[in-house]
């Protein structure tokens, strides 16, 4: 269920007028850093919010509730390590985020799996060529895979002597 498109895109055009909120004075001094901090100086035009001043983040900047933190293609992320976590999510409602820590044998299998149940994939993290040469080497039998695929131990071992 992607949500309402015309708050997607309300949400799009708000976060192009939103300024960068920093630090006041941040840009003159290294000791200050970048991160937003309330102004509290007596004098200070930021705090009495005048024109003069730096923006302040307030409550006016914020998006339409129905659509906060959802991902700009309008699905909620889920971040999936293993099949089983997949079985609760709704295709129409959830896009999914493979995690970093999985490996390339896992990724395929959670990503063939994925795209059958009709799921959108945020991050693939694995090219479709990489994908290809795997399978390949995965359905190939020992003897057909080319020298140039494995890592000469000898010559490795050799290498690390001459260091």
């Amino acid at each position: 269920m992607v949500h309402d498109k015309r708050l997607l895109e309300l949400r799009k055009k708000m976060h192009k007028k939103k300024p960068s909120f920093r630090r006041v004075e941040s840009w003159r001094y290294k000791r200050v850093k970048d991160p937003w901090r309330k102004a509290r100086g007596i004098d200070s035009q930021t705090r009495k919010k005048t024109k003069t001043g730096v923006k302040s983040p307030s409550v006016g900047y914020r998006t339409p509730k129905k659509i906060r933190g959802l991902h700009p293609s309008g699905y909620e992320e889920v971040r999936v390590v293993n099949i089983q976590e997949i079985n609760d999510l709704n295709k129409n409602r959830h896009a999914i985020k493979i995690s970093g820590k999985l490996g390339a044998k896992k990724r395929i299998t959670l990503i063939d799996y994925c795209q059958k149940r009709g799921f959108k994939i945020l991050n693939l993290g694995i090219s479709q060529k990489e994908i290809e040469s795997l399978e390949a080497m995965a359905e190939a039998p020992i003897s057909e895979i080319e020298d140039q695929d494995f890592i000469d131990i000898d010559e490795l071992e050799d290498s690390l002597e001459g260091d």
